[in-house]
């Protein structure tokens, strides 16, 4: 034995002495329930119009511009044979079970050739008639009679719950073979022109302007319409013949209760169903149910005489206690006939002698607002492996009709079963067949065709359901909520649009009433992208803009970054600027403004500003502290567009100031006397002797050119007593006017001027009314005892004689705030403001 491999030598080595290739691992006995990797979202991508749209049942659908690439060419006809089986696929299916007899159209000749003749001339017909007047089958031998009109053969198409917009839709893909490709409105115009064919559409739900753009749209094609009395009528302009169907005489009638049962009738029947033609106005539809009574009698008695003649069943019958009024032994039962109410609402006696399957496929018609589900899915419903054979129960009797490619209760038999009863489980019953489709629904195998062939059931059940939805336990999910989740992306992927725009909205309700943010925010963000591909960009915004603030509050950067890319595509359709955007909302979302001083001028700019005084005060901006609510769900571009404005907007302003500085500097350095040029490099103030503050420059004590003298002008001469600053001093000529700086009586108590920047007084105040000598020496003791502290540190020079005033405007000024100016105003064009 080999210590590595456990196994006999002659085992462990293949013939050429190499090792043993390893054994293919077992299937497992038992099931593997650990956790499985889940299984990937099935996407489905399409091409809607001038978009790429992927459908994705995860995040949320995607969509962007097309590229050409992925846009496909114009698209080619089908041949006849593809057609042909397009056209057989459409049809209602089959019944499970032995093949029903076939119920000949019995009195309609006369209408028959009526329809083709006109038909052949290109005329567009109207068929009008009631429920159960054989509108149908009348519409499919005119169809038999029509293949060879028209190029494009004739095309069968469904009115039921279809706008005009959808026909044009459904006849654009039977005859065009174009897969998952959506046209737009401008392009589905232009290729529904080049159809040349007999459109049969039934059960037609709309007239009017509606029938008019349809019969506009395709000027090559010729309608064989069949709608009931209560559907608007065409227009004038639309030249559309109207052919009226009436009811059967008599004996077509009993004609029809004959075929059914497969025998001439009593007399006895025949008088029952004289009664039943002149209540039923000769309806088709009621003598199919008739006969199929009759049908269910002769049933009955065959075998309740089988028993009696042979007995062999005696012992399976159940056991029912004797009453007074049974019939007498030895007489066969008699089953007489159906009374004439019963015979006029036949759906409750006809259901009692079916099968339990076929009762409970009656239950679920019922519940889904007479839609029937496909007999595929009745198995599964009902509980009973053999229920799909109760469809055929259903058709034999006339209980169900064919609308479409899909099975209805036929015309009145709803409001009869439900004063039977049947409905008294509805709630129950749409909530099971509502779990049974969003289980189905999301399955991988199943196909979006197959989704949307079943959209009338799927609908329905989400119709009733929805308004019963309540918050789910937790960890789980609303059943309503389930089923527009894994419903809606397959009515996308299959085209359906008019069936996934209707799920969204339920599904939203849903989501609504059972709490689920995180659901509601994806039905929203697929009405807006459902809204962007058939051009309605307000709708899409507000969609989209509800979806990404949920989004945005439950922290889904995935959804989210979905949904901005779809706002920007929403954005580029419309053609908005953000700057436009924001200028919109800017009067929404201004922050409150308040009120501040102006701050200090440095004193370069200052002395190039104009002396005029600003009349109002300054207003400044502040920044909100945070965002309002009303405007945090606000998203995606704009807030970008006003982030990146106001970023701007103050880049500019600064550009703008740095350019004002700039530009002042350089202007003022052509003055030679400005006082930006004059300034020495040592300080021109120092702490006078006994003084709180900074003193000012003594005007001796300075000798250059440059400076630009005296501000406001005081006295030069010393008087008789040859001290300056004593009331011997003489007066200076000119009015004067008080100093509206008031900086310096709360200053240091200096005469100077302080170094540190002051508010400019053209830039706060408006110059105050000028004032006499006798009011300036008239001014507080602190204000006029500044020049003699000021003078008792540095005397100044006194000017040659003849040049007192030059002398005066060639001194620096250190006059207090009671000076007067000579000039007669407060300032002068040469005054630099410090």
């Amino acid at each position: 034995m080999d210590p590595t491999h456990r196994e006999p030598e002659e085992y462990g080595r293949e013939a050429d002495g190499h090792a043993p290739r390893p054994r293919p691992s077992r299937d497992p006995l038992t099931p593997d329930f650990g956790q499985h990797t889940p299984a990937l979202a099935r996407t489905v991508r399409v091409v809607a119009g001038e978009h790429l749209l992927t459908v994705n049942p995860v995040d949320g659908s995607e969509i962007e511009l097309s590229p050409p690439t992925e846009r496909p060419g114009h698209p080619a006809k089908r041949t006849p044979e593809d057609r042909a089986e397009a056209d057989h696929a459409a049809q209602p299916p089959a019944p499970a079970g032995p093949a029903q007899p076939e119920h000949p159209l019995l009195g309609r000749q006369e209408e028959r050739e009526h329809l083709v003749r006109l038909l052949a001339r290109g005329r567009s017909v109207r068929l009008t008639g009631p429920a159960g007047s054989g509108r149908t089958s009348l519409l499919d031998l005119v169809a038999e009679d029509c293949e060879d009109l028209a190029p494009d053969g004739v095309i069968r198409l469904t009115g039921h719950r279809r706008t005009a917009a959808d026909l044009l839709h459904d006849l654009f893909h039977i005859v065009y073979d174009a897969p998952l490709h959506r046209p737009d409105d401008e392009e589905l115009l232009a290729l529904v022109r080049e159809v040349g064919a007999v459109v049969v559409v039934d059960d037609l739900e709309f007239g009017g302007a509606d029938l008019d753009r349809l019969l506009d749209a395709t000027p090559e094609c010729a309608f064989l319409l069949g709608a009931t009395p209560d559907v608007p009528a065409p227009t004038a302009e639309s030249a559309v013949a109207e052919v009226a169907l009436s009811g059967l005489d008599r004996a077509g009638g009993v004609e029809v209760i004959e075929r059914a049962v497969g025998r001439v009738l009593t007399e006895e029947e025949a008088n029952w169903a004289g009664d039943l033609w002149f209540e039923s106005e000769g309806l088709p539809l009621r003598f199919v149910q008739a006969g199929a009574l009759l049908r269910q009698r002769d049933h009955l008695r065959a075998e309740t005489a089988a028993v009696d003649e042979f007995g062999v069943f005696e012992d399976a019958r159940p056991f029912t206690a004797p009453t007074p009024a049974g019939p007498p032994a030895g007489e066969a039962e008699e089953i007489p006939l159906p009374s004439l109410g019963e015979a006029a609402a036949p759906a409750p006696l006809l259901a009692a002698r079916l099968s339990a399957s076929a009762r409970a496929a009656l239950r679920f018609a019922v519940a889904l607002d007479g839609e029937v589900p496909h007999q595929a899915h009745l198995p599964a419903l009902v509980g009973d492996t053999h229920a799909d054979a109760a469809l055929g129960e259903l058709a034999a009797c006339g209980l169900v009709s064919p609308v479409g490619g899909r099975y209805r209760l036929a015309a009145g038999v709803q409001a009869q079963l439900e004063a039977a009863g049947y409905a008294d489980d509805a709630a129950t019953r749409a909530l099971t067949a509502a779990r049974h489709y969003a289980w189905w629904a999301g399955h991988p195998s199943v196909t979006p065709a197959r989704v949307c062939a079943e959209a009338d059931a799927v609908l329905a059940a989400l119709a009733v359901t929805v308004p019963e939805t309540e918050r789910p336990a937790e960890g789980e999910q609303a059943t309503s909520v389930e089923l527009a989740r894994t419903a809606a992306p397959a009515f996308a992927a299959g085209l359906h649009w008019s069936a996934w725009e209707q799920a969204l909205h339920e599904g939203a309700e849903a989501a609504r009433l059972a709490g689920e943010s995180a659901d509601r925010a994806y039905f929203h963000h697929e009405l807006g992208v459902l809204a962007l591909c058939t051009g309605q960009l307000d709708r899409a915004r507000s969609e989209l803009e509800a979806s990404i603030g949920l989004r945005g509050s439950l922290a889904d950067k995935r959804g989210t970054t979905a949904g901005r890319r779809a706002l920007a595509l929403v954005a580029d359709r419309s053609g908005d600027v953000p700057g436009l955007a924001f200028a919109a909302t800017a009067a929404e979302e201004a922050p409150d403004t308040r009120h501040a001083e102006p701050a200090s001028t440095p004193r370069g700019i200052t002395a190039a500003l104009p002396s005029a005084p600003p009349t109002g005060p300054t207003l400044v901006t502040g920044r909100p502290a945070a965002t309002p609510p009303a405007h945090r769900g606000r998203g995606g571009l704009r807030g970008l567009a006003k982030r990146n404005l106001v970023a701007a907007g103050a880049g500019a302003l600064l550009v703008a100031v740095l350019g004002t500085v700039v530009t002042l500097g350089a202007t003022s350095g052509a003055d030679p006397n400005a006082p930006s040029d004059t300034v020495g490099v040592n300080p021109t103030a120092d702490t006078g002797v006994g003084d709180d503050g900074l003193g000012g420059e003594t005007p001796g004590g300075d000798t250059d050119a440059g400076k630009t003298g005296d501000a406001t002008t005081r006295p030069t001469d010393p008087g008789p007593d040859g001290t300056m600053g004593t009331s011997d001093d003489p007066t200076p000529t000119g009015t004067a006017e008080p100093s509206p700086d008031t900086s310096s009586s709360h200053g240091t108590g200096s005469g100077g001027t302080s170094p540190s920047p002051t508010r400019s007084p053209s830039a706060s105040q408006s110059p105050r009314p000028s004032t006499t000598p006798s009011e300036t020496t008239s001014e507080s003791p602190s204000e006029t005892a500044s020049p003699s502290a000021s003078e008792s540190t540095s005397e100044p020079t006194d000017p040659p004689s003849g040049s007192t005033s030059s002398s005066a405007s060639n001194s620096i000024s250190s006059t207090p705030a009671g000076s007067a100016s000579p000039s007669g105003s407060g300032y002068s064009d040469s005054d630099p403001l410090i």
